[in-house]
């Protein structure tokens, strides 16, 4: 397998690929962002590209005959394409468009997988999200990344690519720093007071959310890049929502207390924002995945497993250094 991951170096993209560099058919790895990854100073499979890719040319570089696999992952977050409008329709809809029409007149075969969002969905939303829910966002990156997906399922329907939507739940927990997405306190308000650091809930705490974690998002985007096409053909639609499971703030709040016999809550403050509030508030907050699960994807079990995880993998990488 030859693959690209776009955003290959922010922390899914680094994720991806160290998991799909345990698969012996793997001969190549081409990890394409503004910023080089560091993966390509310890596995000789492994190339880093630094490139703009919103530059038709630069396309020409990454998509090659002999690549099999395409992974794009590269996106403006939430509130950043909210508050720039022209950056987030330039990254998230045209550079996706490029990629799918290179695709297109280079190989037709390629499994090209798409990273979507529940921002797709808004409005007033069912209980249970479906298959065939409809999409309304209310938000610009919902509305780009909408309209990737219909280009994702009509190239796969035409015949000119192999591609396949898989719309990633919140992730959480994820380590380092908050960046611009919206979700970003939803890792916030556990991380931070887990290293003693005051972190803000901008949304009503009892609200539901739809989250997994990211070692669980990994292995359903690796999944959706090795699943047999025919199986994609049964879809009617080549759209997959990744399993995830149902939890508020307050209840990881509280699961955060219990497993450390610390009450952490202390660290975090409830000040809301509209805006943050709006957005998050419109996702969906309970999704049926019974045709994801029965192709073999997979869920966390609740989220004591999430933080334990998210602990003890904190606590090896300070062992590390």
């Amino acid at each position: 397998m030859n693959i690209v991951i776009t955003g290959g170096a922010g922390f899914i993209g680094t994720l991806l690929a160290e998991s799909l560099l345990k698969n012996n058919n793997v001969k190549k790895i081409t990890l394409v962002d503004i910023q080089k990854s560091r993966l390509a100073d310890y596995d000789r499979r492994v190339e880093s590209i630094n490139i703009d890719m919103t530059l038709p040319e630069n396309i020409d570089q990454i998509i090659t005959n002999d690549v099999t696999h395409v992974f794009h992952l590269a996106a403006i977050v939430s509130s950043h394409a909210e508050s720039d409008f022209d950056l987030g329709m330039s990254v998230n809809l045209s550079i996706t468009q490029l990629l799918l029409e290179k695709c297109r007149h280079t190989n037709p075969n390629i499994r090209f997988v798409f990273s979507s969002s529940l921002a797709v969905f808004g409005g007033k939303l069912p209980e249970e999200i479906l298959p065939m829910t409809a999409m309304q966002p209310v938000s610009s990156y919902g509305t780009q990344k909408a309209i990737g997906e219909l280009l994702v399922n009509d190239y796969s329907r035409k015949g000119y690519v192999d591609a396949v939507t898989v719309r990633l739940p919140t992730i959480c927990i994820r380590p380092g720093k908050p960046n611009k997405a919206a979700s970003s306190f939803v890792s916030g308000i556990i991380r931070e007071p887990l290293n003693g650091l005051e972190s803000n809930c901008p949304v009503d705490p009892t609200l539901k959310l739809w989250i997994s974690s990211p070692g669980k998002v990994v292995e359903n985007i690796q999944k959706a890049g090795l699943i047999a096409t025919e199986k994609l053909n049964t879809l009617n639609f080549r759209t997959l929502n990744l399993p995830g499971i149902q939890v508020t703030p307050s209840e990881m709040i509280a699961t955060m207390n219990t497993t450390t016999g610390k009450n952490l809550s202390n660290y975090i403050s409830f000040d809301i924002d509209p805006q943050v509030d709006r957005i998050v508030s419109s996702w969906p907050q309970n999704i049926n995945n019974d045709i994801e699960l029965s192709l073999g994807f997979v869920a966390d079990n609740n989220f004591t497993d999430v933080l334990t995880h998210f602990i003890d993998s904190e606590q090896k990488m300070e062992t590390t250094l």
